[in-house]
């Protein structure tokens, strides 16, 4: 089989006005980047009433090449489509973290890919670059505020907004700036988040307008005075810079997937360190254009899926009309034992060990969440029939229905029978459910996470995360929803704590507030917002060729 780049390079794609014509869009509300590519108005109105019913992909704990969650989102698309119905498919934008990284692209994979893949996987429409240039932004004015006079009485020693960049660069994390003299501005400790990770990425995504965006980026908090008084992108006036800067970016992308099914993609948090969901904009847009809106969450159900049913759906307003769980024998394997290096072995010892992480995650959607699942086994080449026939029979006593997807080599076709029963789940009735309220303490929040989702025994925090809860419930953000930032390999905070880990703690060592985007983040183990790359980054794999063709992403 060919690569996936090549694959993408090969395929006749359609214009991009003919995409837009599916949904409806009228050209007035299109803006093209080329031939197959576009922005969509954000305020195009949408063609369905009542809104279109919401699908969300999300995955088991996945391996450290992950499990094919977008590959499946996009193939479960195309085969919806294939079946007559009006689907949009609602993804994240890639960062460019990964791409370089370890994971390589993000654009689906096979014969399911969103396309142009390289256009995606790299500068796209330029949306992430203007969210690091916002967020710089709002950086410079608050030194430069500092530097000409400290009106506002900011303690440098109290400066909490960090700079961004959209690469994996360690060596940015922890940093001293404004030193060289007092031309040069205040010395002081600073560092960098990736742009995935940032506050403004977060605000961009959970903003329903592009007037609540404005407001919404006047709350961020970048600092506190010498009383302790929170001070806000509002009070240095950098939410119109900020915003215009973000104006063109606001609009969701457009682009298709290789079978033709309308794809919008926006946004682009991690879920291990963010909210992981593409921006309310383009999910309310695909939802008003669309009947069938197929959306995903970020790496597994206790992360991705958890923030967009605590978080995003309590933010809009909506619910999911069904879940669809991913997983791969390869990571059952994983969970249940098996090397990383070596999981293309028969183990049926691995897989029954393994099995526990999957039903954990089932048991999340379906009773902590109160939503209809259905499990997708993404197949992979090296699978057994007896290891495939084992875990589809261990699914089904479950209770919930369970499909074979081989979309990566079929393309729609391979998920058909995924298709009608996840369309089948649509019509259940649901006892959707949120994992607690907001008016709960903040620490009661991390709680119920941490036992209901997680399965964690108890939750800790240091002494320096629960002096910034007491803070932040005096300053009146205690009844924020919370954003557990968490390994994505295990339901603990230690990676090494594969398949259903128990009788373990959840230790909460920092709390961060993010006021615009309006949750708080809990920051567990080890987790850092700025990645390192590996020992052998996908960069040393990517290449252009003298006419200008793109080989390595996949």
């Amino acid at each position: 089989m060919q690569s996936d780049i090549k694959i993408a390079q090969a395929a006749k794609l359609k214009p991009i006005s003919e995409i837009a014509a599916k949904l409806g869009i009228a050209d007035e509300y299109l803006s093209p980047y080329g031939r197959y590519k576009a922005k969509i108005n954000h305020r195009c109105p949408g063609a369905s009433q009542p809104p279109g019913k919401a699908i969300l992909v999300t995955a088991i704990s996945p391996t450290p090449a992950g499990e094919g969650k977008t590959t499946t989102t996009v193939g479960l698309g195309d085969a919806i489509a294939q079946m007559d119905k009006n689907v949009v498919i609602c993804l994240r934008e890639p960062s460019l973290g990964p791409v370089f990284g370890m994971k390589g692209g993000a654009a689906g994979g096979g014969y399911a890919q969103v396309v142009p893949m390289e256009d995606i996987n790299l500068h796209f429409t330029g949306d992430l670059h203007a969210i690091t240039a916002a967020n710089n932004l709002l950086a410079a004015m608050l030194d430069n505020h500092i530097y000409q006079g400290n009106t506002l009485g900011i303690d440098p020693r109290q400066v909490v907004w960090r700079r961004a960049l959209d690469m994996n660069d360690r060596q940015l994390r922890n940093m001293l700036n404004g030193l060289g003299g007092k031309a040069n501005g205040t010395p002081r400790e600073d560092g960098f988040d990736i742009t995935a990770a940032s506050e403004v990425m977060a605000t961009f995504c959970l903003s329903e307008s592009l007037g609540a965006l404005k407001e919404n980026l006047a709350k961020i908090v970048v600092a506190y005075t010498y009383t302790g008084k929170p001070i806000t992108a509002g009070d240095l006036n950098a939410q119109g810079a900020m915003a215009a800067l973000l104006k063109d970016a606001f609009d969701p992308n457009l682009v298709q997937t290789l079978e033709g099914t309308p794809a919008i993609l926006h946004g682009g948090p991690f879920a291990n360190i963010a909210h992981g969901c593409n921006s309310a904009i383009a999910t309310k847009l695909a939802m008003g254009l669309g009947d069938i809106v197929v959306t995903e969450a970020g790496f597994g159900a206790d992360l991705g899926a958890e923030k967009f049913l605590n978080i995003k759906c309590r933010r809009l307003g909506i619910e999911p009309a069904a879940v669809v769980l991913v997983a791969t024998i390869r990571a059952l394997k994983y969970h249940g034992g098996r090397d990383k290096n070596d999981l293309n072995q028969e183990d049926m010892e691995a897989l029954a060990a393994g099995l526990p992480n999957l039903e954990r995650h089932v048991k999340n959607i379906t009773q902590t969440f109160g939503l209809p699942c259905v499990v997708a086994l993404n197949r992979f080449p090296k699978d057994t029939e007896k290891e495939i026939a084992y875990v589809i029979e261990k699914i089904a006593a479950l209770g919930v229905e369970v499909a074979l997807s081989e979309v990566f080599a079929k393309g729609g076709a391979g998920g058909l029978d995924l298709a009608k029963a996840v369309l089948k789940a649509t019509e259940a009735t649901n006892d959707f459910r949120h994992t607690y309220e907001l008016d709960k303490p903040l620490k009661t929040k991390m709680e119920a996470i941490a036992k209901k989702v997680y399965g964690a025994t108890s939750l800790n925090l240091t002494a320096e995360a629960a002096k910034q809860v007491r803070n932040l419930q005096k300053l009146g953000y205690g009844n924020l929803p919370v954003c557990m930032a968490k390994t994505q390999y295990s339901f603990s905070d230690d990676p090494k704590k594969l398949g259903a880990a128990e009788d373990f703690t959840i230790t909460v060592r920092q709390v961060r507030l993010s006021a615009g985007a309006g949750f708080v983040v809990a920051l567990t183990g080890d987790l850092l917002t700025m990645p390192g790359l590996p020992k052998v980054p996908s960069a040393e794999e990517i290449d252009v060729d003298l006419d200008g063709v793109i080989s390595g992403l996949f």
